[in-house]
C-alpha cells in the first residue's frame, strides 16, 4: 500500500506541456452602454505556438478574463499558420500588410537573435524562428501588427537545394 502511494504521486507530480505555448498580447476592458447603464466585458487578443513552426493569433471577448482567453485560445487554434524556417530564421525577406499595420521580416546570421518589438517578437519566438531581424511600420496595432506578422511569414518561400550551396 505504501509503494501504491509513493508511485501514484511519483504519477502526479509529473506535469504534462501543453501542446501550445500562449502569449497575452493585449487584454482590454470594453463597455457597451445600454439603457440600464453600462455593461462590461473583456477583450483578450492572444498569440500561440509550439515553437517549431506553428503559430496563431486570436481574439476574443468574455464576460471575465479567464473566458475570454480561453475563447481567444480556441480561435487562435483554428488560424494556425505552418511556418517555414531555415534552420534558426527564414528563408528570404518578406512584407505584409494588415489594415494599416506594415511588416517587413529579414533573414539573420545565427546569434543575432530576435531583433523585433512587441507583438512580431511574440509572434516569432512562439513560431520557433531564433534569428530575424524585422521592422513595424503604420500602426502600431498589436492585434494588427501580429496578423501582419503571421502573413509575412506565410509568404516565406522555402529554399530549394541548389539556392542553399549558394
Amino acid at each position: 500500500m505504501l509503494y501504491e502511494k509513493m508511485a501514484r504521486k511519483k504519477f502526479q507530480s509529473r506535469k504534462e506541456r501543453p501542446e501550445y505555448d500562449q502569449k497575452l498580447l493585449d487584454l482590454a476592458r470594453v463597455t457597451r452602454v445600454v439603457k440600464g447603464g453600462r455593461r462590461f466585458r473583456f477583450r483578450a487578443t492572444l498569440v500561440i505556438g509550439n515553437r517549431n513552426g506553428k503559430a496563431g493569433v486570436g481574439v476574443a471577448k468574455g464576460a471575465d478574463v479567464s473566458e475570454a482567453v480561453r475563447k481567444a485560445f480556441n480561435d487562435a487554434k483554428k488560424k494556425l499558420v505552418l511556418v517555414k524556417r531555415h534552420n534558426s530564421t527564414i528563408a528570404c525577406p518578406a512584407e505584409a500588410k494588415n489594415g494599416s499595420a506594415k511588416v517587413m521580416l529579414k533573414p539573420a546570421k545565427a546569434g543575432r537573435g530576435v531583433v523585433a518589438g512587441g507583438s512580431v517578437r511574440a509572434v516569432v519566438e512562439l513560431a520557433g524562428i531564433r534569428d530575424i531581424v524585422s521592422k513595424s511600420m503604420g500602426s502600431s496595432n498589436k492585434l494588427s501588427v501580429a496578423r501582419a506578422t503571421l502573413a509575412a511569414l506565410e509568404k516565406v518561400k522555402v529554399l530549394s537545394s541548389r539556392e542553399k550551396n549558394m
